[in-house]
């Protein structure tokens, strides 16, 4: 099982920007998809974006004109960056890793990393 880890977070005030980093560990063939997804209080967990290994994207609607998202394939590491944020982006953002194991397929997420925007 591929095992991720976070980093970045925190309070950040209402136009700033947040950067995130994510980890993977553990993985045997290489990981097809990385990326993001978060979770606000009360509600569902939503994509953010998400980046294959040859470099196509899928970004959610709301957040797709303010998000950058960059892989180290070599280093199994993905990162976010979303600029001019907004209180609704309040989440838990959860790092997100599928592809190929023994036997099948995986789909893992990270522990999670708060981000609080408010001033």
């Amino acid at each position: 099982q591929v095992q991720l880890v976070e980093s970045g977070g925190g309070l950040v005030q209402p136009g700033g920007s947040l950067r995130l980093s994510c980890t993977a560990s553990g993985s045997i063939f290489p990981i097809e998809t990385m990326g993001w997804y978060r979770q606000a209080p009360g509600k569902q967990r939503e994509l953010v974006g998400t980046m294959a290994r040859g470099g196509s994207t899928t970004f959610a609607d709301p957040v797709k004109n303010r998000l950058t998202i960059r892989r180290d394939n070599a280093q199994n590491a993905v990162y976010l960056q979303m600029d001019n944020l907004k209180p609704e982006d309040t989440a838990v953002y959860y790092c997100y890793a599928n592809g190929l194991r023994v036997g099948g397929r995986y789909t893992s997420y990270g522990p999670g990393t708060q981000v609080t925007v408010s001033s």
